[in-house]
């Protein structure tokens, strides 16, 4: 049994991105509650992604920044509760300025970031960031820890809590105990959304005996409502905006299948090793990004595009006004998928 760590030797883990980084980033807690059981871990996300790591069994504490509210200021203050904590590591997976001056002066004894971060030149390690070459997001943030490292790669996990399995189970009911499909329908970027004439395409294709649950968050709520509509197909539930992240996570857990964008719930999926389905438009799982569930598969347009990838994230709309890399996917790809994911359930 290892002995109990001393505070000097906590680490911090800083990711105040979206939703899906911060997700990714859990691969890191997974890997050091393996490599240093007892190491106190904190982690720094942006106010609204603390739901995430709620209750989380390898997180001592999380730290928060309201980057909308109180950014400046807060950015202050987050510097001087981490210089104050004591830390012995401190690691950002962020090529952002801020992030890179929070670790740069936190004052621990090793700070840790990749070499495209504006204060790298203040890091005591400093990790090439390689876009591309087929290397996955995950690999990426792992070489952090330990960049001669070639270990298997560790998928990013998420711990619902009772009251998020019990919300998730409560929601399933609509499913009777039979088995159900989910489909994420939005995005933050156009360019990454799978339009809605294509989901509702999907939705009256899909074989009438499988409930269908809308997951989405407040923002999404319309959206999917308005899908609900134009599909025209019965047994569909809106659960937008009902259920929290990780409650949305435990129903995906226990779907057939799981429809998704090149978005957060399609990390939400990785890290419950849920079935997935992820279809991508303008961007391409080459950039490292894509799905880690042991059943997964990618539906893409079939032909080349000149213009695809159009961009590394997404964009408000198709820079050439056509988004054939969206409408020119087929249906047929998307139950093709299902078809092998019931065999692969048995």
């Amino acid at each position: 049994m290892p002995a109990a760590p001393s505070a000097s030797r906590a680490v911090l883990l800083i990711q105040t991105a979206f939703i899906g980084d911060v997700i990714l980033a859990t691969a890191l807690l997974e890997r050091l509650h393996h490599t240093e059981p007892g190491t106190p871990v904190d982690f720094l996300v942006r106010k609204g992604n603390e739901g995430l790591l709620k209750n989380h069994p390898h997180v001592r504490q999380v730290l928060i920044w309201d980057k909308k509210k109180d950014k400046y200021p807060g950015l202050w203050q987050l510097l001087q509760h981490i210089r104050g904590a004591g830390y012995d590591r401190v690691i950002t997976l962020q090529r952002f300025a801020s992030t890179g001056f929070l670790t740069a002066f936190s004052g621990a004894r090793e700070r840790v970031g990749f070499d495209k971060n504006p204060f790298s030149f203040r890091f005591t390690r400093v990790v090439p960031h390689v876009i591309g070459a087929g290397v996955h997001e995950v690999s990426r943030n792992l070489h952090l820890l330990d960049p001669a490292a070639e270990l298997p790669l560790t998928p990013p996990r998420l711990y619902p809590t009772p009251a998020d399995e019990a919300a998730a189970a409560q929601a399933a009911g609509a499913a009777h105990g039979g088995p159900y499909v989910c489909i994420a329908p939005t995005s933050v970027w156009f360019t990454k959304q799978f339009p809605q004439q294509q989901w509702v395409k999907l939705l009256r294709a899909l074989p009438p005996h499988y409930p269908v649950f809308l997951i989405g968050g407040p923002p999404d709520v319309a959206g999917c409502a308005q899908l609900l509509t134009d599909s025209g197909r019965a047994g569909v539930v809106n659960l937008a905006g009902k259920l929290s992240l990780l409650a949305s996570a435990a129903l995906m857990r226990g779907a057939v299948l799981n429809y998704v964008n090149d978005s957060a719930p399609m990390h939400l999926c990785s890290a419950q090793g849920a079935p997935t389905c992820a279809v991508y438009c303008s961007t391409v799982p080459y950039f490292g990004f894509g799905p880690l569930s042991p059943f997964s598969r990618v539906v893409e347009l079939a032909a080349e595009l000149e213009c695809r990838p159009c961009g590394l994230h997404g964009y408000r709309k198709c820079p050439l006004g056509h988004f054939h890399c969206a409408h020119g996917i087929e249906t047929s790809q998307l139950l093709a998928a299902l078809v092998e994911a019931e065999v692969a359930a048995g």
